[in-house]
């Protein structure tokens, strides 16, 4: 039985530090050390990490680290790394890094090495995804399948969807692909509206072949397809990502055609394997596995890395100090590249499902805080949209910038705007604006006497608020893939550390399946017991559907 972290030393040491310099001022810790930069600078090939930005000084880092030892958290990297069943509370491994494993070193699972199973899925997505490219694949009526839908749910849809989006300067430019996983009608009228039905192939995501909202978009995808080729083009128009071949077969995909994955891979960590298989026809097997490839040595970086200079760990260290010390429920990640704007979405399934507990391994109920409201969008969208509060709200949220040097478009100086804009962010949040600056500032802009006395108040920024810097040299395959198991790890790190299992998502569930009693009483039956609210809005719906 694991002891709660907040009996322990170095949580109680975090404590009493955290009283004696919670008002400090980064902007004094600048000034006292002119190396601050460099001394809280992490570099991992083209990927840096400047923390330097943050509420800390290096007895804080002492202290954080010092939480990495009760917890035992060495030991508990190589137990996800070598398959032990660290998901208790389904009794799994959870080996999303061995989906990139690429010294293809022996992983075992109850005995069993998983990497022959493991390349034997990237050979056929290899030769399935090029087969598709280069037209050897072809639609029932002999054309170019040039048009990719793929239909799946959280991690079978924001996976895939970021990355596609993320990297579509590396897409096949005769080829488009679209993402349903909404259940309202109107995502799949959306889609199948632009296209061309003798040029789609539809990828149909799901382990059990039976997730209601995935189907039912199947479904009508294939009724869409049906009524304009017939019924056995289905086989040369649908693929499926699935363990349930019988249910596969039942819907009319050829089981040659389906890719399967494994228990040991969470839905929210799928990406990497025949869930991304979108990915890899859009991109090509090589860049796909370049992706694999940023992925393993972010792996190999966290696995042997010593905690002090560890990227990931540092990340997560950050995050267990102003959650569960400054107080501070929310982590916003804003990306300065419209290509990444979707990231902050998949780190929401990522962090918030992963981490959003309140029972611990020990099956008690949690009495300390546990992970974070992640939010975010593109720089500089998002600067005119909540940044006013990130500036001067009565909240503090921590902040990270992800920055590529390079742009893959270099249109004028909009890059270098752009990354003027970057830089400033965390620059001003950090020193914000004093009282006397900006009556300095009105006073120069030729602001009378009473008009600095109405605005100063309203002008200055209070600033000491943090962030970190990722900067990146450009996005590519292999970049995002070390953003991406930066961040898995990162969340990893801090289940450790709060004692949970970041690796089920019960709390899904039970909407789900609630509402499965309501759909038969909105189609007439008789109803079930809800609360008076409940049932109001039951007959609300069905009294105006009518």
């Amino acid at each position: 039985m694991n002891k709660s972290i907040n009996k322990s030393t170095a949580w109680k040491k975090l404590a009493s530090h955290y009283r004696w310099h919670k008002n400090e001022q980064m902007k004094d810790l600048f000034a006292k050390d002119p190396k601050r930069a460099e001394k809280y600078t992490l570099q991992l090939e083209d990927l840096y990490l400047d923390y330097s930005k943050n509420r800390i000084d290096s007895k804080t880092i002492r202290y954080l680290l010092k939480l990495t030892q009760e917890v035992n958290l060495k030991q508990k990297i190589e137990a996800m790394f070598s398959g032990a069943k660290i998901n208790q509370t389904e009794n799994r491994a959870v080996l999303h890094t061995a989906l990139r494993n690429r010294q293809n070193t022996p992983v075992f699972v109850d005995g069993k090495n998983v990497m022959p199973e493991i390349n034997h899925v990237l050979l056929r997505i290899k030769s399935f995804s090029e087969a598709v490219r280069f037209g050897k694949f072809k639609g029932a009526t002999g054309k170019k399948l040039t048009n990719i839908v793929n239909i799946g749910i959280g991690g079978s849809d924001l996976g895939p969807f970021m990355a596609v989006t993320a990297l579509k300067e590396y897409c096949s430019k005769d080829m488009t692909c679209h993402f349903i996983s909404n259940i309202d009608g109107s995502a799949c009228d959306d889609v199948l509206s632009k296209l061309d039905p003798e040029k789609t192939l539809f990828i149909v995501v799901s382990k059990t072949f039976t997730t209601i909202e995935t189907l039912t978009n199947a479904k009508t995808c294939r009724q869409w397809l049906v009524d304009a080729l017939g019924e056995d083009a289905v086989a040369k128009h649908f693929v499926a990502v699935s363990t349930n071949a019988e249910e596969v077969a039942k819907f009319g995909i050829n089981t040659d055609n389906m890719f399967e994955f494994w228990d040991f891979v969470g839905g929210r960590y799928s990406m990497w394997s025949a869930v991304g298989l979108s990915i890899a026809l859009m991109i090509g097997m090589e860049n796909f596995e370049k992706m694999l490839d940023g992925a393993n040595a972010m792996d190999i970086h966290f696995r042997n890395t010593d905690f002090k200079e560890n990227i990931p760990v540092i990340l997560a260290l950050l995050g267990v100090w102003y959650n569960n010390f400054f107080g501070i429920k929310t982590h916003a990640v804003i990306p300065y590249d419209q290509d990444l704007r979707f990231l902050p979405k998949y780190l929401q399934q990522l962090d918030m499902e992963s981490n959003g507990k309140s029972v611990d391994l020990n099956k008690k109920f949690i009495k300390y805080s546990t992970g974070q409201v992640i939010f975010g969008g593109a720089g500089t969208d998002v600067q005119h949209s909540f940044f006013q509060l990130i500036h001067q709200g009565t909240q503090i949220v921590p902040i990270d910038f992800i920055v590529p040097a390079i742009s893959h478009n270099e249109i004028g100086n909009h890059h270098e705007i752009l990354l003027a804009n970057a830089l400033a962010q965390g620059e001003a949040l950090m020193t914000g604006k004093t009282t006397k600056q900006a009556v300095a500032e009105l006073t120069k802009a030729g602001k009378s006497k009473e008009e600095i006395s109405q605005l100063k108040a309203y002008k200055t920024f209070q600033g000491n608020r943090p962030s970190n810097t990722i900067v990146i040299k450009q996005l590519t395959p292999y970049t995002l893939g070390m953003l991406v198991a930066m961040y898995e790890h990162k969340v990893f790190v801090q289940g450790i550390i709060w004692n949970i299992d970041s690796f089920d998502q019960m709390g899904v569930e039970l909407g789900k399946k609630l509402a499965l009693n309501i759909l038969p009483e909105l189609k007439g039956s008789s109803p079930v017991s809800h609360d008076s609210s409940t049932t109001n809005l039951i007959n609300l719906v069905k009294s105006l559907r009518k």
